[in-house]
């Protein structure tokens, strides 16, 4: 999200420090997790922050107004943790159950959550593990923090949710995946389309954008024997590193490259093949079918001539211009439940 563009639940997030309900730390620095770029972030200094983020989208855009990222895996402990929870109850509170633990003795955790998308629970939730807190609404959200802490209130619940979206089986343990990554407990209904439609004539080096947890991947290289190599793009960092876990097994068979990308930056590779499910919607609910778009000229742009894109899409979703524009040929294949799954082709 670009800095001069509105962001709710981040203003409100800041709010406290506006208006000196709370006092930001003059020494020990503070920790945002799932930090987003906005104007808030830009209205004054705040000593010491920097800023975690998944998400390479959002990492770059924190990245390019000169924020400094931290890494998920640091454990240093400091006296301000500001989170900004994200939709999924499991994901949540292991974030909140993590920010307590980063919390140093006598520091705050502080969180926002939109109304319509579970303020109250939120609240309700950190006050479970970190004891009392205080909140203020404003924007539709409610922002709400803890008293100076020296850890969990709950430290046995605490733990309990640091785990609550750990990897685990699905799909009968064919994969590995978590809470958060899309379609995170189950295999995606328009993938499964796209995969049973692809032909076994694949073959040479291909691309799967957008690639999750590595299911599409693991079907084309099941599937089609002639794939040499594949290189995976995904913007959810979380989701990239199970797709290393699941395609564990074709590492002796095939050369697999790991991107964390935004694919609507372009991509640098050259491809016989792509695969692709496109996002259809950001960090928001609102549908984006631009991504989608930008995806196909992304994949027209990095095919080879004679390249194949197999792609599958929501039905409604308007893509037939864009494929229309940058591919000499293009037929539907299927369309079932909804979704439809479609063959581009790059002139020989």
């Amino acid at each position: 999200m670009r800095a001069d563009v509105g962001d709710d639940a981040l203003e409100t997030l800041f709010l406290p420090f506006i208006d000196a309900t709370l006092a930001w730390p003059s020494s020990g620095g503070a920790l945002f997790l799932r930090a987003r770029d906005g104007w808030p972030l830009h209205q004054r200094a705040w000593p010491g922050l920097r800023c975690e983020q998944s998400f390479r989208p959002a990492a770059e855009a924190l990245e390019r107004s000169g924020l400094s990222l931290a890494d998920e895996n640091e454990t240093s402990r400091v006296p301000l943790v500001l989170v900004l929870p994200p939709r999924q109850r499991d994901e949540a509170r292991a974030l909140l159950a993590r920010a307590v633990a980063r919390c140093a003795p006598g520091g705050r955790v502080v969180a926002c959550v939109p109304n319509n998308e579970g303020a109250k629970s939120g609240e309700a939730d950190l006050a479970r593990i970190a004891g009392p807190v205080s909140s203020l609404s404003k924007n539709k959200c409610r922002v709400f923090w803890t008293a100076p802490i020296d850890g969990p209130a709950d430290a046995a619940l605490a733990t309990q949710w640091a785990r609550a979206d750990a990897p685990r089986p699905i799909a009968e343990g064919r994969f590995t995946s978590r809470p958060g990554v899309f379609a995170w407990d189950r295999i995606d209904a328009a993938s499964r389309l796209l995969a049973s439609h692809l032909p076994h004539d694949l073959a040479g080096h291909a691309a799967d954008l957008g690639a999750g947890y590595g299911y599409l991947t693991a079907e084309l290289l099941t599937r089609c024997p002639g794939i040499r190599a594949v290189d995976l793009y995904e913007a959810e960092r979380r989701a990239l590193d199970l797709a290393r876990t699941n395609l564990a097994s074709f590492a002796g068979r095939v050369a697999l490259q790991f991107h964390w990308h935004d694919v609507t930056r372009g991509i640098d590779g050259r491809y016989d093949v792509i695969v692709c499910n496109p996002p259809f919607h950001a960090q928001g609910r609102g549908d984006r079918p631009d991504i989608g778009r930008r995806f196909i000229a992304v994949a027209a742009q990095a095919l080879n001539p004679g390249g194949r894109l197999w792609l599958v899409a929501n039905r409604h979703l308007p893509y037939e211009a864009e494929l229309d524009a940058h591919f000499t040929r293009v037929r539907t294949v299927a369309q079932d439940g909804g979704f439809k799954v479609v063959e581009a082709m790059r002139s020989p």
